[in-house]
């Protein structure tokens, strides 16, 4: 049961990245556009995301509640050294989706509140997923110390680093390089198609030139990542379908194929969190001295993880077919309208 709760975690976690990262990313996207386009991106924006953006962090609570349940000693370590930048992200989720809120319902759209909510919703689009890459960075960076004696030791350089910053830039990329996929198959105009390709095109750069710095960030640092990801052969593969996915994803892009390519940029990333993560597993969080924080060996007593693992199973029987029928249900209606 221990290993149906773990796979459920790390099913919620890719999840949020593929579904809550190209969320932000769609309000990423919107910051780096022009005023003349931004009504425009606002109003595909709203197209694909507006009904269901609130369920993306349903996967965000299903990672807090096992890791709260069934790894309680990860979970109070993580809100202990992270709390910062977890408050940070949380403050980011908040105000982005009351900002979202407001100004697509508001009543009255043509008074100053209006760039008032423009600007809380595209500044926290960005915050949040660089201070969420940023703990996933101090997670493996090997920065979080047990066993400090003073604040700055404790809150601050545990996060505050130049590889856990590096991360979550890449991880501000990787965001808006989703959504300008996603947005791609989400208009029927031409120019429009053509607009969001180059954003995903530019996008694409930026998450190269990130994910060079996090490897030059993880050299400095003294971070094994170059031995993580290219040390086995399950990591190493990783790496190279994702290379043959982007290369079919512009392809199929060439050629007008606007639906599948979706397919492609979420395999991409899965990917790129298998190469990571499948190395240092179970280690959740790696700390100085190398007192690691595994979630095999820091879990919960068998009943509890029983009892989670069966609530989780139950769960997705009921959950899941619902979560795909709104996605289903709200796909149809855009074909019909």
């Amino acid at each position: 049961m221990l290993y149906i709760v773990i796979a459920f975690l790390f099913l919620a976690i890719v999840l949020y990245f593929l579904l809550g990262g190209a969320d932000f990313g769609a309000g990423i996207i919107e910051l780096f556009t022009s005023d003349r386009n931004k009504d425009r991106t606002r109003k595909t924006m709203y197209h694909a995301i507006g009904p269901i953006w609130e369920a993306n962090h349903m996967w965000l609570i299903i990672t807090v509640v096992i890791l709260f349940v069934g790894f309680p000693d990860i979970y109070s370590n993580m809100c202990t050294y992270l709390h910062i930048p977890l408050l940070i992200m949380l403050l980011g989720i908040t105000a982005r989706g009351t900002a979202f809120a407001f100004r697509n319902y508001d009543a009255i759209k043509d008074d100053k509140t209006q760039g008032f909510y423009n600007r809380i919703f595209v500044y926290s689009s960005f915050v949040t997923p660089l201070f969420l890459g940023i703990i996933a960075g101090s997670a493996i960076s090997g920065q979080i110390n047990l066993q400090a004696t003073s604040f700055m030791d404790a809150y601050i350089y545990s996060w505050l680093n130049w590889f856990s910053v590096t991360v979550g830039l890449f991880t501000v990329a990787l965001s808006g390089y989703l959504a300008a996929v996603y947005l791609i198959g989400e208009t029927e105009d031409d120019n429009e198609r053509q607009r969001f390709v180059r954003k995903a095109r530019i996008m694409n750069i930026l998450v190269v030139i990130f994910g060079g710095l996090v490897f030059i960030a993880a050299e400095i640092e003294n971070i094994r990542l170059a031995h993580w990801i290219f040390g086995n052969a399950i990591s190493l593969t990783a790496v190279i379908s994702a290379a043959i996915s982007l290369l079919v994803l512009w392809l199929f892009i060439y050629y007008g194929k606007k639906k599948i390519i979706r397919v492609f940029a979420a395999f991409q990333v899965t990917m790129i969190l298998l190469s990571v993560g499948y190395t240092h597993f179970p280690n959740l969080i790696m700390v100085k001295g190398g007192q690691n924080l595994s979630l095999l060996a820091n879990h919960a007593p068998a009943k509890t993880i029983e009892d989670l693992g069966l609530g989780l199973l139950i769960g997705s029987v009921l959950i899941l077919p619902s979560l795909f029928y709104l996605f289903y249900s709200f796909q149809k209606k855009n074909e019909l309208v």
